[in-house]
Formats: structure tokens, sequence, C-alpha cells
């Protein structure tokens, strides 16, 4: 069994694949350096980097964790990065992963070693709480028998009472309410175990949770475990709540109102009988005492609902039932008025029905609730980026089936867009270096969408004043100087045919190389020779174009505008390569020759950097970077 792969991928494909005894002949004929090396040894596979402990141990091989104990030394707290259930686990023992794994026999053997039964991971999670997700009583048990502490939250301050709520694991939460876990600790975001098995339904936790006395009480969004309820569709939960004893009748009604809203627009649980049925109910009870009418607080009127004016008696009701666009439009002023704009799950039904009028080709209608989706979202300064996508999404499916798109909407999301990374930098400004990155992938995401809406925007027909105020954005846009990861302003990405272009309807429009678009940068004051991380320019970019042929127009045009607003022709990128240099295709040198015209000052700086001629400090400053780019 000692041969094939190096000493390291031996003992870590035996750990993996359970094979103790194995394993043992492996290492029992090796010195103590060379059995720490291979045990404590990291492997990178399939997206997880773990030791040869936690990898048995998460997949259950109880043997070969008793092997390595038995007669090996190990680190038993050495952490790695492991895949549950979608989710990477960042720092997760051996225990975290037995336990994650409802490998009881595993975490036996581990406690019984003697391993920290309470070894977080990066994000604070416990074994405990592996074990409440998973619902696994027998390991939840034998943790807390052996001094797991129940009351470790992770980063969210979510506990393991949250998470067993949650997830539905109704003997696990009796056990630790029975242990004195605290039913009224509040996540972060303020809710409590009673807010997270409301959500998903989870009615006989919700009552057993009420059965030890927890409170409900509003989140940070003003919600209670009733209205969020309501609000996921959960109508037992509903039904059970409005009946309790705390429960008073303008709530109860508020409740059924919003459950009876929530059906009419959600899209996993659409049920317009459900709707009507629950709306009547409220309306009933608001009109029970004829001496005292609960009338609703009238809302301004919303463009985006057709201005519609909630109903406010049984008759005004009746009327709209068999209506279907009235009652949508109903449910939609109804969860506003209870909810609040502030609220962040007041646009995702708005965007719902947007995309149901969209594939009704009814564009007008989703444009103007996506609008209205997108300025709460704005307003409550939460990101933006998958409504600008879906803008980009829906004018581009406009486009391809030839409806009239009209620029002030295009340039109302223009506005939105360019604003949108002005605030996306900033954020990366501010950012912690943890949360660099989700930054930095937002403003790569954002930079794509701009690009695809002004692509978008080239396709319409454009009065003088309205090409004026194109450009005034284009211009705005250029000055935020935004540029990927990778260094490419967006010259490059407009001249590289391998700019991605998202694949729903956005691909039957938007196509790169775009000279239409890069004039139009160029235009607008764009950089024409703003570099990337390696060096080149956009005309380095374009020269690279593999299908010279079939596309020579739009590789003539955008070399020729290149140069026309003043790309040098001779520009080193990194590697010390010109445009022509870089050129793969015969097509791409013979354009770049016919417009070849170096100037004297260009010649100069050649020969300055070809002889090697010392000249800083030797030539005046301004003069420097112009050299330097020879």
């Amino acid at each position: 069994m000692d041969t094939g792969g190096t000493l390291r991928e031996r003992v870590y494909a035996a750990a993996r694949d359970g094979m103790a005894i194995s394993m043992f002949a492996i290492l029992c004929s090796k010195n103590m350096d060379e059995i720490k090396d291979a045990l404590e040894h990291v492997t990178e596979e399939d997206g997880q980097r773990v030791t040869p402990l936690i990898i048995a141990a998460k997949n259950g091989h109880d043997k070969v964790i008793k092997t390595i104990l038995s007669h090996f030394q190990v680190d038993l707290e050495q952490a790695g990065t492991v895949k549950f259930d979608g989710y990477v686990i960042e720092s997760a023992t051996a225990l975290w992963c037995a336990a994650g794994a409802g490998k009881f026999d595993v975490v036996q053997t581990l406690i019984e070693a003697g391993t920290d039964v309470n070894h977080p991971t990066l994000t604070n999670s416990t074994p405990l709480r592996a074990a409440c997700f998973d619902g696994r009583l027998d390991i939840v048990k034998y943790l807390v028998e052996h001094q797991a502490n129940i009351h470790v939250a992770n980063k969210y301050n979510n506990t393991c009472l949250m998470i067993a709520s949650y997830k539905g694991h109704k003997d696990v939460v009796t056990y630790l309410l029975e242990q004195k876990a605290d039913p009224d600790c509040r996540a972060h975001c303020g809710a409590t175990a009673l807010h997270f098995a409301a959500e998903m339904g989870h009615l006989e936790i919700v009552k057993e949770l009420l059965r030890f006395k927890a409170v409900q009480v509003k989140n940070d969004h003003g919600m209670t475990p009733l209205m969020v309820s309501a609000e996921s569709c959960q109508n037992a939960v509903v039904e059970f709540l409005v009946s309790h004893e705390d429960c008073s009748k303008l709530e109860r009604i508020e409740a059924l109102e919003l459950l009876g809203a929530s059906y009419a627009n959600d899209k996993d649980s659409y049920d317009l009988r459900k709707a009507y049925s629950y709306m009547w109910h409220a309306m009933t009870e608001r009109h029970s005492d004829p001496e005292n009418i609960i009338f609703k607080f009238v809302m301004p009127p919303i463009e985006a609902y057709e201005n519609h004016k909630e109903c406010q008696t049984m008759k005004q009701l009746q009327e709209i039932q068999y209506d279907h666009n009235e009652l949508h439009m109903e449910a939609l002023v109804l969860r506003e008025r209870i909810l609040g704009s502030d609220n962040p799950d007041i646009p995702h039904p708005v965007i719902f029905r947007g995309a149901v009028f969209a594939d009704s080709a009814r564009f007008d209608r989703c444009i103007a609730l996506w609008m209205h989706a997108m300025r709460l979202r704005k307003k409550n300064n939460r990101t933006i980026s998958k409504d600008l996508l879906r803008f980009a999404q829906v004018f581009s499916q406009m486009i391809h089936v030839g409806v009239n798109l009209d620029f002030p909407s295009v340039q109302v999301v223009l506005e939105y867009a360019i604003s949108e990374l002005k605030h996306n930098y900033d954020m990366f400004n501010t950012a912690t270096e943890d949360e660099k990155a989700a930054v930095r992938d937002l403003i790569d995401c954002n930079i794509h969408t701009t690009l695809y809406l002004l692509v978008i925007v080239t396709k319409v027909s454009l009065t003088k004043e309205q090409d004026f105020q194109l450009c005034s954005l284009v211009y705005s846009f250029n000055q935020l100087d935004v540029s990927l990861k990778n260094g490419y302003r967006p010259l490059h990405m407009v001249a590289d045919h391998g700019t991605l272009v998202d694949d729903f309807h956005v691909n039957d429009v938007v196509k790169f190389p775009n000279a239409g678009l890069l004039r139009l940068l160029l235009k607008c004051g764009s950089q024409v020779d703003a570099v990337d991380n390696q060096g080149n320019t956009a005309l380095h970019v374009i020269v690279r174009y593999n299908r010279p042929i079939s596309h020579f127009i739009t590789l003539h045009s955008i070399i020729t505008s290149l140069l026309e607003y003043g790309a040098h022709i001779d520009r080193v990128n990194g590697r010390g390569l010109t445009a022509e240099d870089y050129s793969t295709t015969g097509v791409a040198e013979i354009i770049l020759k016919t417009q070849r015209s170096l100037s004297l000052k260009c010649l100069a700086a050649k020969a300055i950097k070809e002889k090697k001629i010392p000249y800083k400090g030797n030539v005046p400053a301004t003069l420097l970077d112009f050299i330097d780019m020879h």
C-alpha cells in the first residue's frame, strides 16, 4: 500500500477514504518529522483546505480518527476550510465537521481525546451550532453534556436556538429551551428565534417558544413575528398568532391584510383566491363594529401602482374581486402602507409583478414598477446592482423584439448606475480589508452593466438635446475613472471581444468590441492611452481581435478612432511591446501600418529608450511620462 504519490498524498487519500489500516501501514515506518508533516499538511481539494484528521472527521471515518489518535501525535485544534450544504466554512476543526455532518461516533471519539468542545469557526460558529443546524439531537445533547456553551452566538449574534428554530428542528429547540437557552435573545437584525420560526412557517416551534414565554418584539425593520409570518405567506402561523391573547384587533387586521397582499404578489406562493379571502376577512374585522369602524390610513397615490386607491369598504373590495390587475395593485399599495416604504422587503413583490408584465410584453408597466422598486432601494441605501442589470435585460428585450424604447427611461437608469458606481467607490475607500473584496465585485458588476446600458442607448433615436444629455452622462461616467480588478478601463472593455455579456436578453443586443460605444466614450473624454495592470492600452487590446475578416469594419473603425483621438501607435506595454508587436493578425498589422505616422518627438523618445540614454534628471519633468511610455 506504500506506493503511488507522495507521503502527504497517500496519507490524505487513506484518511479521506476511510482506509485506517492502509494509513497505519504507510506511517508506521516513517520518522516523527515525516509523520508530523503528513498529518498536519493542508490539502486543497474540491474547494476545501483540510488535514487528514479533518477530512476523516467530515466523512465519518471513526476508525481512521482512532488510528491517528492512538498511534501518532496530532493537533486536534488544527482548522481548515470545508464545504457544507453549499456554504464555505472557514477555520472549522475536526469536531465542528463531525458535528455538522452528523457523525456521532467521531464526535464522541474526538471529545474523549480532549478536543475543545467550543472551538469556533471564523464566523464564531461552534460545533454545537453545527449540530443544531443539522438537527442531530443526540449530538446536541452529547456536546452540551460535555460543556458545550449553548449561549455562544455567531458573528451575527445568531444563537443555536435561532438556527434550530429556523431549520425546523423542534426536538432540538425544546431541549435548548429546557437547558435555559434565552428565547428572547436578539440577532444583530433585531430578530429573535420566534421571528425565524414564524418566517419559515414552523408552527409547532412557534407554539413551543411561546410556551417558554418568548416575547413578540419588533425586529430592526419594525416587524413582529406575526408580521414576518404574514409577509412570508405562512398562513397557519398567522392564524394561530392572531388568535393569541396578546394580539390586538388592529394587529390582527393588518396581519390578515398583509397575508392577503403577500399571496397576491409572491413568486413562490401566488394564490389570488387566498389573497382575496384574507383581504375580505380583514375588511369584515374593520367593519365588525358599525359604531367604531377602523378605517385605513389613506396613502398618497403612487404612479407605479396606477394611482390605485386602497379599498375602504366591503362594496369596493367586492367590485375588484375578479379584476386581477386591480387586486394586484390593491395588494402592492396595502403592503407599502403596512410595512412602510423604508422596509427592505417592499421591493420584492413589486419586482415580481413587473416581471409578469414584462413576460406579457407590457413593458411600460414593468418599467414603472421597477423604477419604483429601484427608487425605494436607493432611498434606503440598499445596493441596486441587480436592479440596474434587470433594466439592461428588459431594455435589450424591448429592442430585440422591436418595441420602441424611449431615451428618458434609459437616461434615468444610467443616472442611477453612475451614482451607484460613485457610491461603490466611496464604500470601497472606507471598507475594512475583509469587506473590500465584496465591494470590488459590486464595482466590477456595475461597470459591466453601465456599459450594457450605454450600448443599448446607442440603439435609441435621440434628439439633439437628448444627445447632449447623453454626452453629459458619459462625461460624468468617464470622470469616475472606473476600472476592473485587472485594471481594465471602459475603453479596454469596449475594445475586447472577451468582455462578459449577460446572457439573459442582453447578449441579443450588446456585442463587444463595439465601435459605436468606443467612439462615444472617446468623444466624451475617455483617456485614449489609459493602461491596465499589464500596461496595455485599448489599442493593444483591439489588435488581438481574432475575427478580423468577418468584423473588418469594426476592427478598422476602432483602430482609426483610437488613433484619431491621439493613441500612440508606438506606446509599449509592460512587456515592452507596441500594439503592432502585440497584433495577432495580419489584418490588424496592415491597418496599423496604413495609419502609422510617427512624430519627430516620438522618434526621439524611442531612440532615447533603445539606446538607453540616461534621461531622468536631464529632461524637463513634463517629458518624463512621454519618454517612459515608449
